[in-house]
Parts: C-alpha cells; structure tokens; sequence
C-alpha cells in the first residue's frame, strides 16, 4: 500500500561549490539533481522499469528558487506532496556532506514553494581591496526602494523586473589597516531577475572603490537602456554566495 502524503516544505542548506547550480542538468552534478536521486534512492520517487517511465519529480514539486554555479544556501526552500516518515533525518540520509536537509513544515495543499515565496536574501562576499565602507554603504541606500532594474539583468522580461529591494553593506573578515579586502553585499527582494545580484555587485563596487560616481546608481536605474561599455556586466563571486 502506498504510504498517504501531504505537502510538505523542507529547508536545504548546501554547499555549492560541487555543484554547476541548484537547477538540475544533464551529466554535471547540480543540488536539484541531488535530492531528487535521494528521494529515489528512499523510494519516494519510482525509478521506473524498461516499461514505465518514472515521474521527474514528486506531486507539487516546486523550489523557492535557483543559484548559480558555486553559489551556496543555508534556508532554500523545497515543497512537494511527501509521505510523513519523510523527516529532514531520514532525507539527509540519502545525502552528501555538502547537502544537508535542516527542517521541515506542513503546508497547504496548494503551497508552491516558488509562487508563494515571500522574501529571498541573497549575500555576497565582493572583494574590493581599497575600498571605501561609507561609498559603498551609500549607493546601496540609493539601491534601496521600488525600482526598475532592467538595466542590471539580461532577462528580457521587462515587467518582471521591477523590484522593492532592501540592499545594505558590511564590511568582511580578512580586513586590514589599509582597507577592508571584502564588504559583504546582503541583497533581499521577492525575486531576482537573471544576473541581477552579480551586476549590482558591479556597480556597487565601482563606486566604493572609485572607478565611478554615485550618479552611476542613479544612471543604470534610469529608464533608458544602456548597453556596451555603459551597462553593467555581472560580477563573479571572489570568496562566496550564499542564498537564503
């Protein structure tokens, strides 16, 4: 007999520097791809026979979101229908060290993990040796509010990129008497359009460090699309990501 499910949400902490990003993707390792071979390996998703084709994901499958290459978690948020032996110790079971399932919570039958997301926080660790703490505090004030940020992605999606953003600045370990070598870029909306946290990294950088003026927050949140050397390319991470 087959055990009753309800929906139920998990949180997943992990570290992402094993894995080509959360999203699953044919022949590299991802996290998604992870847990769901572990709820196969548990049973919880039928491996299928040369007859039957085994379901991809469990009934009401949904991920709060998707990180990057590299880019850890310590709260992402995966819900789908699971039976009720299912506990985050029997899920960590079936899991690598870099991949620990911390918590889990009833939810409402129709609760979509990704849909019904309140609030996403992302932190970057930005190295910028030189740079200016208050610079940097200061355009992340000007980064804060209601605002169209079509010029810091290249989702083509324009409606979807309008964003209440919180953006704030600390400075990070591994400081000197010269200059802090890291600040630490907390970033937290309802969502975040494609490559939009790496190309604010960008400008924020830019301007703490000198290479531009605050004007150049007020430039790529203005209506007109900037492109070529004028836009904002994204920013790779020099010490780590982490997603909430």
């Amino acid at each position: 007999m087959t055990a009753p499910r309800a929906r139920r949400a998990f949180r997943v902490a992990y570290d992402g520097r094993p894995f080509y990003g959360f999203q699953r993707q044919p022949d590299v390792p991802t996290v998604e791809g992870t847990l769901l071979e572990a709820l196969r390996a548990l049973g919880v998703l039928d491996r299928g026979g040369p007859d039957d084709e085994a379901p991809d994901t469990p009934p009401g499958y949904a991920a709060a979101g998707r990180t990057d290459r590299g880019v850890s978690a310590l709260a992402q948020t995966v819900a789908f229908d699971a039976p009720d032996w299912l506990t985050p110790r029997a899920f960590s079971s079936e899991l690598p060290g870099s991949v620990r399932v911390w918590a889990a919570a009833d939810a409402p039958a129709g609760f979509h993990a990704t849909h019904d997301a309140a609030r996403r926080t992302y932190r970057y660790h930005l190295h910028a040796p030189g740079a200016d703490p208050a610079r940097a505090r200061e355009a992340a004030a000007r980064l804060s509010g209601t605002h169209d940020v079509h010029n810091l992605t290249s989702d083509p999606r324009g409606p979807r990129t309008r964003r209440d953003l919180s953006v704030t600045v600390d400075t990070g370990a591994g400081s000197t008497a010269a200059g802090d070598e890291f600040l630490v870029l907390t970033v937290a909306a309802g969502g975040f359009p494609r490559e939009f946290v790496r190309r604010l990294a960008t400008v924020v950088r830019g301007v703490a460090v000198g290479d531009t003026g605050l004007d150049r927050v007020d430039e790529v949140l203005g209506d007109e699309a900037l492109a070529g050397p004028r836009g904002s390319p994204p920013r790779r991470p020099a010490r780590s990501c982490w997603r909430t």
